[in-house]
This record gives C-alpha cells, sequence and structure tokens, in this order.
C-alpha cells in the first residue's frame, strides 16, 4: 500500500495476520510510507465497529444506553474516536518504545497502533455479551484487552525494536492495572445494583403505605 493508493485486498490480509501471526507481520512490517495509511485503516476498523455497536444497540445488546433512536450516532463517535485514538496511542506508544529502548519515530509508532487498532471490530463484536452479563462481559473484555497487550508487545519488539525484557515488564504491569480497574468497576457497578435495589424497595414500601 502507497501513500495515493490504498489495496484493501492487502489490508484484509494484513489485518488476519496481525490477529494470526501478529510476530510474523510485525517483524516484516513496512514502518515508512506516511500517515495516511495508518489513518485510513483506522477510519475502516473504526466503522466496522461503531456498525457492530450500532446493531447491538438496536437490538438493546450492550451498545448505546440510548437505543436504537439515537444509535446511529455511535457509528460517527466510533469513527472520530478511531482517529483520535491513532494518535494518542501513537504518542503512548512511543512512550513506551522509548523507555523499553526501542524506537521514537512518530510514523513507525503510528503504524504500529494502527495495525493493532485490528482489536476494535472484535471488541465491538463480542459487545453483546454484556448484555446478557455484565460479569462475564467484563471477563471477555480484559482478556481481550490483554490479548491487544499482546499485540503491542510483538509491535514495540518486533517492529519498532525495543529491548524485550524490558517491555515483559511493562506489559505485565499494564495488565495488573487492567486486572485491578475491572475489579474496581466490577465493585462500582455491584454498589450501584445495590442502591438501585433499595431505592425501587423503598419506593415501593411508600407507595403501600
Amino acid at each position: 500500500m502507497s501513500e495515493t493508493s490504498f489495496d484493501f485486498n492487502a489490508f484484509i490480509k494484513e489485518s488476519k495476520d496481525v490477529l494470526v501471526t501478529p510476530k510474523s507481520y510485525f517483524s516484516t512490517m513496512k514502518t515508512t510510507g506516511g500517515l495516511g495509511e495508518p489513518v485510513i485503516k483506522a477510519i475502516i476498523y473504526g466503522a466496522v465497529a461503531g456498525i457492530i455497536s450500532f446493531l447491538w444497540s438496536i437490538l438493546h445488546l450492550g451498545g448505546s444506553m440510548f437505543g436504537g433512536a439515537f444509535g446511529i450516532m455511535i457509528l460517527v463517535y466510533t469513527i472520530i474516536g478511531a482517529v483520535i485514538g491513532l494518535f494518542v496511542g501513537a504518542v503512548v506508544t512511543l512512550v513506551i518504545s522509548s523507555i523499553c529502548k526501542g524506537s521514537t519515530d512518530f510514523e513507525s509508532c503510528a503504524r504500529v497502533t494502527a495495525a493493532i487498532m485490528v482489536i476494535m471490530p472484535i471488541s465491538a463484536l463480542l459487545g453483546f455479551i454484556s448484555g446478557f452479563s455484565p460479569l462475564v462481559g467484563s471477563i471477555v473484555g480484559l482478556a481481550v484487552n490483554v490479548f491487544a497487550l499482546y499485540l503491542i508487545y510483538h509491535g514495540l519488539v518486533e517492529a519498532l525494536k525495543a529491548n524485550p525484557a524490558t517491555t515483559k515488564i511493562v506489559m505485565y504491569v499494564l495488565i495488573a492495572l487492567l486486572v485491578i480497574f475491572m475489579l474496581v468497576g466490577m465493585g462500582a457497578r455491584k454498589r450501584v445494583n445495590s442502591m438501585d435495589t433499595d431505592l425501587k424497595e423503598m419506593m415501593q414500601d411508600m407507595q403501600n403505605k
């Protein structure tokens, strides 16, 4: 793919390679050629994730809290968020790469970030699980995030030439933080549900008097 043309067939193959053989993909990934390709990738991944989330919102499975009436905005927000996330993610990747003695070239970091954003449609596809069970949804979400860190590890080590040992330590720290955030979120959700139940019981008692 070049700055003037975008090969969609190559894009599909690269997306599959990132998920199935990340080490091999990132070891041969092109790290130059302009920011046009990473931006297009981010837009496509964001659009696919947005469409999936929109469908779940219509079915009231995960998705938008506003339901199908305003759910179309999910698509718009997801695309915009993907583009913003590309550049923010590139900066974060650059910082981690710098810590791990890897490349600090912004374009290279942006290309690695764009490749890893293939996880967006997968995360959106599994989003319906939260509609059935918030607990299982949280666990699945954690698994997806850990897999994303696995991809980031290979991107850092293979494409950005970061130190493997240091990168592993950083990844372990990030995984630990993800687990902590998940547990805190589950605890907060449990308290909110408990308060909601208590409020409903209080209202019911007032109506019965």
